[in-house]
Formats: structure tokens, sequence, C-alpha cells
């Protein structure tokens, strides 16, 4: 195992993630990610007291009123008990068949260690049971790495559209699930070095746990060696499931209850 490779899995393994949703008491925190992740990566081409502006519009005052809306989204993920990135994201149409994922945002300090991923698979998968049966993603164009992020993951531009932040008026990309399969499953993969071993995790074949889902793994690319079942709560594959179905996490304690009828579970 290389270096970097070693590093992720020692992060993976020591440093487990929670996804929930948000609560006032985040505020602060999703007000200081955002700051920090529109520094890092927008700079460039929003000045600071742009951004400023922008975060006390967004996260500012009116945030309490975000939160109670029931069409709107907000997931934080945790790291040891720090909050490492969140994203926004909202149901519209006269439906609500539509999700639209507005920002995804990690702290700078976490990025490259599969926060971002995760946080995009938990983000779809909140909206689709809600309702949602499209999912939409936006980021500004001049954003090369959100864009690349999105197109690795599973969305291929759609269009365009103008936003306004402050006083200016930008363009954001707008993306789309690109690689449904006919069974309508979302088909993103993610290359991922567990235990020393290439797998493929493919985030469309989810089982529901008790702390996170739990994602197949494969041997290839192509999925047609199926080998593990990868835990979304502490990124390990040390975990089986038995004749009923139930799935139990070796390292994190992440289960799924059987599938069908156990006495057990009567």
């Amino acid at each position: 195992m290389g270096l970097w490779a070693y590093v992720l899995y020692l992060a993976a393994v020591y440093h487990p993630m929670e996804i929930r949703e948000a609560t006032d008491s985040d505020a602060d925190a999703i007000r200081s990610i955002a700051h920090d992740s529109l520094n890092s990566s927008y700079t460039s081409f929003l000045d600071e007291e742009t951004i400023d502006e922008a975060i006390e519009q967004w996260y500012g005052e009116s945030f309490a009123d975000e939160l109670a809306d029931d069409r709107t989204r907000f997931l934080v993920v945790e790291r040891d008990g720090e909050i490492a990135g969140f994203s926004q994201s909202e149901l519209v149409g006269q439906q609500a068949n539509t999700g639209r994922l507005l920002w995804l945002h990690v702290d700078p300090d976490h990025r490259g260690d599969a926060t971002g991923v995760r946080l995009l698979v938990r983000t779809r998968e909140a909206l689709l049971q809600a309702g949602a049966d499209a999912i939409q993603c936006f980021v500004l164009a001049d954003n090369e790495g959100g864009n690349e992020f999105y197109r690795a993951h599973g969305f291929e531009q759609a269009g365009q559209r103008d936003v306004e932040i402050g006083d200016e008026t930008f363009t954001e990309n707008i993306y789309v699930e690109s690689d449904l399969e006919d069974d309508g499953e979302w088909g993103a993969i993610d290359e991922l070095t567990v235990d020393g071993e290439t797998i493929y995790v493919s985030y469309g074949e989810a089982a529901r746990g008790t702390r996170a889902p739990f994602y197949t793994a494969y041997r290839s690319e192509d999925r047609r060696d199926r080998y593990a079942w990868f835990c979304g709560n502490c990124d390990s594959i040390d975990n089986a499931m038995d004749a009923m179905g139930r799935i139990e996490c070796n390292n994190c304690g992440n289960r799924r209850k059987a599938t069908r009828w156990d006495a057990s579970y009567l």
C-alpha cells in the first residue's frame, strides 16, 4: 500500500464519520465551514467582501427559517465530534419531486479523505427518500475543482443558470445524473484502497444500516465480481452477511437487520 493510500485508510478507520440532519446549534460551524471553503476555492473570482456578504445573507439570521422549511435539507458531517462539512439541498416543483443540491462545502482540512463524496451520496439518498425522482447539482462555472468533483461521481452538465452573489452575477453549471442503469440505479463508482486492496464501491447499491448504509463493493470497476459490503459509517469492509441477510460491521458495530422473517427479530 502506498503512503497516501495508507494515510487515507487510517483516517477512515480511526476517524469514522457521522452524517446527520443539521440543527440550530450547528449554525456557527456551518457559517465557518462555508467561509473557509469559499475562501479556499473561490477567491480567484470572488473577493473576500463578497464572500462575507454572501455568508451573512445565506447563513445569518435567516438560517433558522431555512432549517424549519420542509423542502430544505441541511446535512452535516461530523468527525471526532467536530463538523467537517455540510450540504444544502432542496425539493422543488409543484409536487416537490426534483431534488437540487445547491451547496456542498467541506472544511479544507478534510478534503481528500472521502468526506465530500460520502456527503454527496447521503444527500442524494435523503432527497430520494423525501420524494425526489430527479437530482440536480449546482456549482459555479469558475470552480474547476467542484465541476470535476461532480463529473467524477456520476453527473454530467445539462445546462447553466445565473446566480446572484452579493452585488454580482455569476454563472452556475447544472449537473444531472449521467449513468443511471436500466433499473434506475445510480451507477456512481468510487475506487478506494482498503486493507491494502483496491475495491470499487457502488453507491447505487445500498442497504440501510443502523448508523449508515452499507454499499456493495466489487473487485473490478465493471462490477462483475461482487466482493464485500462497504460500511458507510467507518469505511471498513470487515463485515459479513449471514443467511438471513443480516450485516454487522466488526469495526464500528453498524448493523443491517435480517431481510426476511427471523424468530430472533419477532
